[in-house]
């Protein structure tokens, strides 16, 4: 069984296209071959600046032969549709058998392919995968018609076993595989010749050609660190750098450099940031002072100077990139300086989407949202209303307009330099948090009442205009900010009810969509309305505060059909949407942690499914449970007691809920039931009141066996009417104590 080696010589392949490339030909290459009889053991793709590879093991020599037999038309059929069966087969009319089948005679054709060798197949599916290949961008170039990513130079095509190799025969525009390829571009120009896979990489190798991308960002890696560790230092892991510059060396040859000691005090992110984006070059700590002070970088190539002059001039460019990073750190000061007032006023001219307004607006919006939150997180309200009203003002300078992953990051450093307090000036940095499923969340009171805030308001408003995510498509990142909500809530321990806060978000987009001017606005300024909403429904409370404040008028006497009148219905229901995007939210991110989807819906279906914490409280006391003998087996008598409750009442179109008297109980099993109730009912309901979870499990689980004792011993439909009532009361009462924990109609299973 020979093995296959292609290569796809060409001009420099982008660093970012290769991966995708290297699964693209593997994928493509293969497919064809099993799609027309070939199989194969193994197969792996490589990439270089340079080159795709594609080394295939264990390929069949050629494709099986193939007997088809098909039926056709009945003997006496017309001559039409005798002479359509013979082109569909490509036969003649005496190569045709005719068979009985069935009712009379019928035509057969046996179609027999013979097997193709595998060089013939291999240029088949070469061919058709080049002239197709899914490249994101890709170019014309000469007076030929074929497409690549950059001009394609040569192919290597090559089947080979113990007998030797032989070149696939193949032509696509003029480039003629063969079994040559190049070295490095300067190092080892000349062609040469290979025999098999292990040859082709050895001789790359010898030709200063690193075929594995994995190989050459090992060797960067390792080279890096062991320069840092020499010179007391550390290089700052960035993966994805580390990744790209694998893509754009075939020969790495690893530098180390100094960075001018003028910008040694910008911020280490900011030098981090400029050194990566615009060099590509790996920033190396001092772990003592946390300073960026020198930098690594990666050639292609050994020169004989060991790398100096490359250092020289990477020098002054990387001076000339440092000195344009320092131009804006220094300007930007002086805003900060000043409070950043510049910046914040700027941020009225910045739309954030055209139907939620300015940047501006939506920091209104943050700010209020956070003082309200604030006493609940721990955090001072004046800090927290500071912190988010300037959040977003480095959105304005110089340097997050450079480099706006920096965004964040340098409002830190401009909100400690206006001399904001340092809760402030972290929280401008923290409250994008947590972006990722991995990323740290922040615990910091006010960073969390902001961050909150942002990702609650960006929320509601697009629920507020009706903007939610659909299928896969998510262009707003609201399934990101939901997360991070959640995640924000579970690691500070926050019971925080979601409801009311987004009542009232929902409510001040209502009032700025219906409202004409700021003066009417400034009637109802969230914060300054809590006093009227404390204590009370949000909603209602929020429709009488609105009346009297616009009109003086009670709410009584609100116009039918008004925008006011609407509210009663229309922020409901974008709340209850709402929580159930956080509810499925929050199902995928417990599933990761053990916990079912369908505890969560028992759970869900409890009062104040609304604070996220107290929901999962439950869901952990009641997954635990669940997953003990005691809580399986009492879940089969719920289910059965709910079962035979549920056709009684049906039946007898009456509800069994009150009135069960153990005066009635016939049995010992009956009336060892109506006492376990009595102590579960004690002993679960003030558990519940006291959020003890663990001990309302506990209670629940004393119920299994007295349950069981009773449906063993004891016939609920007996023939005595008032016995028979007597038990079904008391089977809803055994319903009643295991709703209590959850709604346990819900367990799969």
């Amino acid at each position: 069984m020979p093995d296959l080696l292609i290569e796809l010589l060409s001009e420099e392949i982008p660093a970012r296209m290769q991966a995708r490339a290297r699964a693209d030909l593997k994928k493509l290459v293969t497919d064809g071959l099993v799609e027309a009889g070939l199989t194969y053991a193994a197969a792996e793709a490589f990439s270089t600046p340079r080159r795709l590879a594609l080394a295939v093991a264990g390929l069949t020599a050629e494709s099986p032969r193939i007997v088809e037999e098909r039926k056709g038309p009945r003997e006496d059929a017309p001559e039409a549709a005798i002479a359509g069966f013979l082109r569909s087969t490509g036969l003649a009319r005496d190569a045709l058998e005719l068979r009985e089948a069935g009712k009379g005679r019928a035509f057969f054709a046996v179609i027999e392919r013979p097997g193709r060798p595998a060089a013939e197949i291999v240029a088949e599916v070469l061919e058709r995968v080049i002239r197709t290949f899914p490249w994101p961008k890709s170019m014309r170039w000469g007076a030929g018609n074929l497409r690549w990513v950059r001009p394609l130079q040569s192919i290597l095509c090559i089947l080979h076993d113990e007998a030797g190799a032989s070149v696939v025969p193949l032509d696509i525009d003029g480039i003629a595989a063969a079994d040559r390829t190049r070295g490095h571009r300067f190092h080892a120009p000349a062609e040469f010749a290979v025999t098999s896979f292990e040859d082709y990489a050895t001789r790359l190798k010898r030709a200063f050609v690193v075929l594995d991308p994995a190989e050459r960002a090992a060797l960067i890696r390792a080279e890096a660190d062991n320069m840092a560790f020499a010179a007391g230092l550390q290089v700052v892991a960035d993966e994805a750098l580390l990744a790209e510059v694998a893509g754009l060396v075939e020969w790495p040859v690893v530098l180390m450099g100094p960075i001018g000691e003028r910008f040694l005090d910008l911020p280490p992110e900011v030098l981090q940031t400029s050194m990566r984006e615009h060099q590509k070059f790996f920033s190396v700590r001092d772990p003592k002072s946390g300073k960026i002070v020198r930098y690594v970088t990666v050639a292609n190539r050994e020169t004989a100077d060991h790398g100096a002059t490359i250092l020289a001039g990477n020098g002054k460019v990387l001076a000339a990139r440092l000195a344009d990073a320092q131009f804006f750190w220094n300007n930007d000061l002086r805003v900060a300086g000043s409070g950043m007032t510049a910046w914040i006023e700027g941020l009225a001219g910045v739309t954030f989407h055209n139907k939620l307004g300015s940047q501006a607006d939506r920091v209104d919006r943050i700010a209020r949202l956070a003082r309200l939150i604030a006493p609940r997180v721990g955090a001072d309200p004046d800090l927290a209303e500071q912190a988010a009203r300037v959040a977003k003002a480095d959105l304005r300078s110089a340097m997050v307009g450079e480099f706006p992953e920096l965004q964040g990051i340098m409002g830190r450093y401009y909100a400690a330099a206006a001399g904001m307090p340092a809760e402030v000036a972290a929280a401008c940095e923290a409250h994008y948090a947590p972006l990722g499923p991995s990323d740290e969340v922040p615990v910091a009171p006010v960073s969390v009442a902001v961050a909150l805030a942002d990702k609650l308001d960006t929320l509601t408003g697009f629920w507020a205009i009706d903007e939610k995510p659909t299928g896969s498509k998510d262009p707003f990142a609201l399934r990101r900010a939901a997360l991070g909500v959640i995640r924000l809530l579970l690691a500070s321990d926050l019971r925080l009810p979601l409801a009311e806060v987004i009542d009232i978000q929902l409510l001040d987009h209502e009032i700025r969509d219906n409202l004409d001017t700021e003066e009417e606005r400034d009637l109802f300024r969230l914060h300054d309305m809590l006093d009227d909403i404390a204590g009370r429904g949000v909603i209602g409370a929020a429709v009488e505060a609105l009346t009297e404040r616009l009109a003086g008028a009670p709410a009584a006497q609100v116009e039918e059909g008004s925008w006011l009148d609407r509210l009663r219905a229309t922020i409901p229901a974008g709340r209850d949407d709402l929580l159930a995007f956080f509810h499925d939210r929050l199902k995928v991110y417990l599933r990761d942690r053990g916990i079912r989807h369908d505890v969560i819906d028992a759970c869900l279906a409890l009062p104040g499914n609304d604070d996220l914490v107290l929901l999962v409280r439950r869901a952990e006391a009641l997954g635990a449970f669940l997953a003990t003998e005691d809580g399986e087996n009492l879940v089969q008598g719920f289910r059965r007691a709910n079962n035979i409750l549920t056709q009684a009442e049906a039946k007898d179109g009456v509800e069994y809920s009150f009135g069960a008297d153990p005066k009635f109980a016939e049995t010992e099993a009956e009336r060892a039931l109506f006492a376990a109730l009595d102590r579960a009912e004690g002993a679960i309901a003030p558990a519940i009141e006291a959020e003890d979870f663990a001990a309302a499990m506990q209670g629940m689980a004393a119920l299994r066996a007295p349950v069981d004792a009773f449906f063993e011993a004891v016939q609920v439909n007996a023939d005595n009417p008032v016995v028979r009532r007597n038990r079904l009361n008391l089977l809803s009462r055994i319903r009643t104590a295991c709703l209590a924990v959850g709604d346990l109609t819900r367990i799969e299973g």
